[in-house]
């Protein structure tokens, strides 16, 4: 448990640097009180026991070409909500479409529902279970959204390690089939 807290420490800690600038004894001081109590109160939440080590650096491993590809399908996404903005003739009509999700674990699922509300044009409403309720700002391209989808479920089950053949992982199962359905 004591690993954990300095673990945990010293990730809150070098983040405080990396994004203060300053290093000052002012400003180190801060954030050396500010990263021991949070450390010490939410230590759980960072680092658990759950999952062997090996386990969590394959998904760190995972996590850096996930977070690039999130980053290019923002980008795209940002791109096609200016082209909607800026003309007329593209469609904007708003609506909740309803996407099951064949995720299974916690986390897994709140990658999916954070990562659909980063991209702009798209915010998850509510999760439950495991079917998203998802605002969306052109109904009528639910099926180009649903293979968007499509690659943002098998992208975080490729992240988590679920669902099907991961290179070196003993998971397995069939690529996922979400399903879309308009809500009224």
């Amino acid at each position: 448990m004591k690993l954990r807290i300095w673990l945990t420490f010293l990730l809150l800690f070098g983040f405080w640097i990396l994004l203060s600038g300053r290093l000052d004894m002012m400003h180190l001081g801060l954030g050396l009180v500010c990263s021991l109590l949070v450390a010490l109160f939410s230590h759980d939440l960072l680092i658990r026991d759950s999952g062997g080590t090996l386990r969590r650096l394959a998904i760190f491993i995972r996590f850096i070409p996930f977070l690039g590809w999130l980053v290019f399908q923002i980008i795209i996404a940002n791109i096609d909500v200016a082209r909607r903005v800026i003309d007329p003739r593209m469609p904007l009509s708003p609506g909740i479409i309803k996407l099951s999700s064949r995720l299974k674990g916690d986390m897994a699922l709140t990658t999916l529902a954070n990562s659909i509300t980063l991209t702009p044009g798209t915010m998850t409403l509510d999760v439950v279970g495991s079917d998203f309720y998802i605002h969306c700002l052109a109904v009528e391209d639910a099926e180009k959204s649903l293979d968007i989808e499509g690659e943002f479920e098998r992208q975080v089950e490729r992240l988590w390690g679920e669902g099907f053949k991961v290179p070196g992982s003993r998971f397995s199962g069939s690529p996922p089939s979400p399903t879309v359905n308009r809500e009224p």
